[in-house]
């Protein structure tokens, strides 16, 4: 019979078992994204969200040190986010960012901020493994960071992301707890970090429809609290009601199952099925094993695999629909087989258990030690086998992932141009930018000046469609004598462009109402004359 005081040095080993691993998964998680977070030296990676991100957080403080919160922005002043309707909905996540990009080099205080959140997201999911006891958590770790090349790509940008998995792992584990009170904070500070509150809500409702088919009951009280806090974090916010407007408009935008009105960026476009399996095929796997060993039969322990099974399945239906997705995804379909498999390796399942009771009743006896040490040994060697595959995946989703982001734009991108701009423009003027995606850049190097259009194309579409046509069409060359538009429709005389615009810059040319003012390898800089010559601008 097993004593207390044995019962207590097991529980202690286990303890420091599970402490240890943790230690052991937290260097290694670490080590992989300080190097992917410094494999270039800009401001990570892929579009210019960050810089305007990193920019913005610096307003915030300074706007706190001065005693101005929340602070104006009056740098898109056509669009939605003009100085009136302006919303930040990233607010708390800029206010994280405070501590690291208030000083000297915002530069590197980001690519720290990034590193160390998006670290903190896998761990996360690595607790919730650990906290539940889940057999070989250090393979499922491997599984998580190997789980999907985009899943690493995008953790690393200086965006809110991890954070709103972070949330969603808390939030599981007090479903899980059956703790409901505390979904109220949590509700209300994830709506006031990120937009995408909204899966806290889905994940909600997927627990409450686990609690209905389990336990034949209606749970209303993670409902409730969920609901009120993110109703809360919308009304007690500094931007009501303008924050709803902005919400639906996101809503409205996004959901759509027709092509977006503009361009938007690439993130909103599904990915092609080829790339899709080859960018997430440990994810892919995962839902496989999930979908394989889950067993719907046993309510009983049904619970957490049922959950994961509803969310990660919902997730994986938006992944197809929606690239933004993909960071979301990928981790918990890893959850779901980890969790969905559990059984199978703690033995409740296994198949000698499945012999008519009378045979079972005369081999019981050889059975029992046999059978134990032969599970530990297969499954043993099964997780080995596992791990090291996961090894190789995760070293060439590595290597790709550095790759891609050595692959995109340094930090002084466009610098040289935009500081002669701050050098020569007069502050307070309107810059026609040729690129919405370009704003983040031009608002972290250069303040002193508003821009066309910036973070997202439907902010202007919605403030003005017409106007937002017109911008498309100017910039894709297809208007003729663009120059007096652009000074008398959007108020700018100077005008940004990076050199891919080679249409544009053709009809900019024969039309003879610009003069280019600075010019390098980058991005071009004109000016629109006051009136037409018929020397027009040579190549």
């Amino acid at each position: 019979m097993t004593t207390p005081s044995g019962i207590l040095s097991r529980f202690q080993s286990e303890s420091s078992i599970r402490i240890l691993q943790f230690v052991a998964g937290a260097i290694f998680v670490g080590i992989i994204f300080w190097q992917l977070q410094f494999s270039t030296n800009a401001i990570c990676c892929g579009d210019f969200d960050g810089y305007y991100h990193v920019k913005w957080s610096r307003v915030l403080w300074e706007g706190m040190k001065h005693k101005t919160f929340p602070p104006a922005f009056p740098w898109l002043p056509l669009t939605t986010l003009n100085p009136k309707d302006y919303v930040d909905h990233h607010l708390l996540f800029h206010i994280f960012q405070i501590p690291f990009v208030a000083f000297s080099d915002p530069r590197l205080g980001a690519k720290i901020a990034s590193a160390i959140f998006a670290a903190l997201a896998v761990l996360s999911c690595f607790w919730l493994l650990l906290k539940y006891r889940i057999r070989y958590p250090l393979v499922w770790l491997i599984a998580v960071l190997a789980c999907a090349q985009p899943f690493l790509f995008r953790m690393n940008m200086a965006k809110a992301p991890p954070f709103a998995i972070i949330y969603l792992i808390i939030a599981i584990h007090l479903f899980f707890k059956r703790k409901s009170w505390p979904l109220l904070p949590l509700a209300f500070i994830f709506t006031w970090t990120y937009d995408l509150f909204v899966l806290l809500v889905m994940a909600m409702f997927f627990w409450v429809m686990t609690i209905a088919i389990t336990e034949y009951r209606f749970e209303w009280r993670p409902l409730v609290y969920v609901l009120v806090g993110c109703i809360a974090g919308l009304v007690i916010n500094p931007y009501f009601p303008h924050n709803l407007q902005l919400l639906v408009e996101h809503v409205q935008i996004k959901l759509t199952t027709e092509d977006f009105p503009t361009r938007v960026g690439s993130e909103w476009y599904p990915y092609d099925s080829w790339q899709f399996l080859g960018n997430t095929v440990v994810a892919c796997l995962a839902m496989v094993t999930g979908y394989i060993t889950f067993e719907p039969f046993e309510r009983r322990r049904a619970h957490f695999p049922l959950f994961f099974l509803l969310f990660s399945t919902a997730l994986m239906i938006m992944t197809a629909r929606w690239r933004r997705i993909a960071e979301y995804w990928p981790p918990f379909a890893v959850l779901f087989a980890a969790f969905t498999i559990q059984p199978w390796l703690e033995g409740i399942r296994s198949y000698p258990r499945r012999l008519p009771p009378d045979i079972l009743e005369e081999l019981e006896p050889f059975l029992d030690h046999s059978r134990n040490i032969m599970r530990e040994w297969i499954s043993t060697i099964a997780a080995l086998s596992v791990a090291l595959v996961l090894c190789i995946v995760l070293f060439f989703n590595l290597r790709a992932t550095v790759h891609e982001i050595q692959d995109s734009e340094p930090h002084d991108h466009y610098r040289a141009g935009i500081e002669w701009l701050r050098t020569n423009v007069p502050p307070g003027q309107i810059v026609f930018n040729t690129d919405w995606d370009d704003f983040p850049r031009l608002f972290y190097f250069d303040s002193s000046h508003y821009y066309v259009s910036g973070l997202d194309p439907n902010y202007l579409y919605d403030k003005d469609p017409d106007l937002s046509r017109l911008y498309d069409r100017i910039t894709v060359g297809s208007q003729d004598d663009p120059g007096p538009l652009i000074r008398d429709r959007f108020g700018a005389r100077y005008v940004f462009s990076d050199n891919s615009h080679h249409d544009f810059f053709d009809e900019a040319r024969a039309s003879g109402w610009f003069d280019i003012v600075y010019e390098d390898t980058q991005c071009t800089i004109m000016y629109i004359r006051d009136e037409k010559v018929s020397d027009v601008l040579g190549p």
